[in-house]
């Protein structure tokens, strides 16, 4: 048989005689993180109009496509998902502001006057975090304008104030942590509740929100703040 008679042959010739073609037009741009790159990259969002072609040419319509993102570097296309996942840069920030609250709300759990140890422990973990210019005097004067903003006490529970500031900081974030990452996060929390003395039970509900907010089951919470809190 000749090559190009077979039933291939003539597959291969309908397929370039009839087809379809997607037109796209751009409605949108930004930035997002790139899977296929491996980091922040520009994007355009586009929508799509599907067509017959006849000899490569569009002839009928055939309907929309859904709406894609494409990678201005690499030129990959995704779903539109791929935007929930956020920018390096957003990940950070967002990383930063977490520590950033956390620490706030264990200083704020303290029995009395915030002890130099654990303000101390506070500010080291928030400049870790991205905060370079973080003192133990700037988190002190944070703490008691959120004591006079909550109306809250010195070792008084984790009121519904706080527990909204916790879960706004890290509910966001916890999706895109690994285990060990969420983990870390709380460690440090315990680290400045035990930098001054073992925790009070104030210490413990706002660590136990943390663990909550950032999905960790409550035996695991009990059990990294147990091993936190043993000497080694």
């Amino acid at each position: 048989m000749l090559p190009g008679r077979g039933r291939d042959g003539r597959a291969d010739k309908a397929a370039r005689i009839l087809g379809t073609r997607i037109a796209w037009t751009a409605v949108g741009d930004g930035q997002f993180f790139c899977p296929g790159c491996g980091g922040d990259r520009n994007y355009q969002r586009l929508t799509g109009r599907r067509r017959f072609t006849l000899l490569g040419v569009p002839v009928l319509r055939r309907g929309e496509t859904g709406p894609a993102v494409e990678c201005a570097d690499c030129g990959r296309r995704y779903g539109t998902d791929v935007l929930d996942h956020p920018t390096t840069s957003r990940f950070s920030a967002m990383l930063r502001d977490a520590v950033h609250t956390v620490a706030l709300a264990v200083l704020a759990a303290g029995s009395g006057p915030r002890a130099r140890l654990a303000l101390t422990a506070a500010a080291g973990a928030v400049r870790r975090a991205g905060f370079d210019d973080c003192t133990e005097d700037q988190l002190n004067a944070l703490v008691e304008a959120l004591e006079a903003d909550t109306g809250r006490v010195y070792g008084a529970p984790c009121g519904p104030g706080l527990a909204i500031e916790l879960h706004e900081a890290l509910d966001p974030l916890a999706p895109h942590l690994a285990p060990a990452g969420r983990e870390a996060i709380l460690l440090q929390g315990a680290r400045i509740a035990l930098a001054d003395g073992p925790y009070t039970p104030a210490e413990r509900e706002v660590l136990a929100t943390v663990g909550s907010a950032l999905t960790l089951a409550a035996d695991e919470v009990t059990r990294l703040l147990t091993a936190a809190g043993t000497p080694s």
